[in-house]
């Protein structure tokens, strides 16, 4: 539910209202934005009347969200979500880029990397210490070793590192190291894991999964807001389609779009993974950043060629470096900044 104040609403109506709608259980989160004063209400309080709520002083109007997401929704929270990550701030006018090789393999390719991406423009670092693989005889990642790594390499450079976690029980040492919890395409729908990164109250990168509908999406995040953690990037990064022999997924752009008008949440476009080959990125990175998306995460690596995972996808650290000045003139073309 959330309740729609006057214009001419005092303080004191909007204090009553917040006090009589939490004493029946409810959380409450106040949004001024938008020229009008709205109170969301979440978590499992006592039924509430809506005429009895309508009724009350500088109340206009009491609504029900008939949304299954509530918290993600727009209606919920008019006003764009920005929260920093450090000092990054996600969600505004700025653009957020996350780089960084798809596997940590080594110290030395991590920091080279890091040092490269940074002079770039970059404002975070990806990599994976924790990757889960189609085949079990595939590189699985270097595990606690790799994280280690980010963390030096972050020393190093100042760039918030990003990685994925993948099943609960490995959330709190993740969270020991990393900025940024990222949730895979893969685990999406892992509500054990979804439930324990709401709870560890860090900032999530939740990717979308390669099967799932934008409803599917927003109702994995709800899971996260559920726990008051509204920390959350959606990802964008392609969905699978029948047309797989020239690309390897198909880059949804019109979510980016769709889920800006859904929802509060910023929302991050992956071309890495959407297409899935290198010369192709900066034309797929280009439309994410005209769709209207938040940021980016992006693959580059010293030698793509050699990598252990995903060098098909991967950009060069040259490479990367121009595909920051396509991001710089088309940032600029649609009125963000980098």
């Amino acid at each position: 539910m959330i309740i729609i104040m006057d214009p001419e609403a005092t303080l004191s109506d909007i204090d009553n209202v917040i006090a009589e709608t939490e004493r029946q259980g409810w959380q409450t989160h106040l949004s001024a934005g938008s020229g009008a004063t709205v109170i969301g209400l979440q978590g499992h309080g006592q039924p509430l009347d809506l005429f009895k709520v309508g009724q009350m002083p500088g109340v206009r109007e009491a609504i029900a969200i008939t949304q299954k997401f509530k918290v993600a929704s727009r209606a919920f929270r008019p006003e764009n979500t920005v929260f920093k990550v450090r000092d990054i701030p996600v969600g505004g006018n700025q653009l957020v880029v996350i780089a960084g090789p798809c596997s940590v393999e080594s110290r030395e390719q991590l920091l080279e990397t890091a040092h490269a991406v940074k002079e770039a423009g970059a404002t975070m670092l990806r990599g994976g210490a924790f990757k889960p693989r189609t085949s079990p005889y595939s590189f699985q990642g270097m595990g606690e070793a790799g994280l280690k790594l980010l963390a030096e390499a972050r020393e190093a450079t100042g760039l918030p590192i990003v990685t994925e976690v993948m099943s609960p029980n490995k959330v709190a040492l993740v969270a020991v190291y990393a900025d940024v919890l990222q949730i895979g395409a893969r685990n999406m729908q892992n509500f054990d894991l979804l439930n324990a990164v709401g709870m560890a109250q860090k900032p999530v990168l939740l990717k979308r999964g390669m099967s799932a509908t934008i409803e599917d999406l927003l109702m994995a995040a709800e899971y996260i807001l559920a726990h008051g953690n509204n920390q959350v990037m959606l990802c964008e990064r392609g969905v699978r389609t029948f047309d797989n022999k020239y690309a390897r997924n198909t880059f949804d752009v019109n979510a980016i779009p769709t889920l800006k008008e859904l929802s509060h949440l910023p929302v991050i476009a992956d071309p890495s993974h959407a297409v899935g080959v290198r010369r192709h990125v900066k034309a797929v990175t280009l439309a994410g950043v005209a769709a209207g998306a938040d940021g980016l995460i992006l693959e580059a690596h010293p030698d793509p060629d050699k990598a252990i995972s995903d060098g098909e996808q991967s950009l060069t650290l040259p490479q990367f470096a121009e595909l920051m000045e396509g991001v710089r003139a088309m940032a600029k073309a649609v009125g963000r900044q980098l």
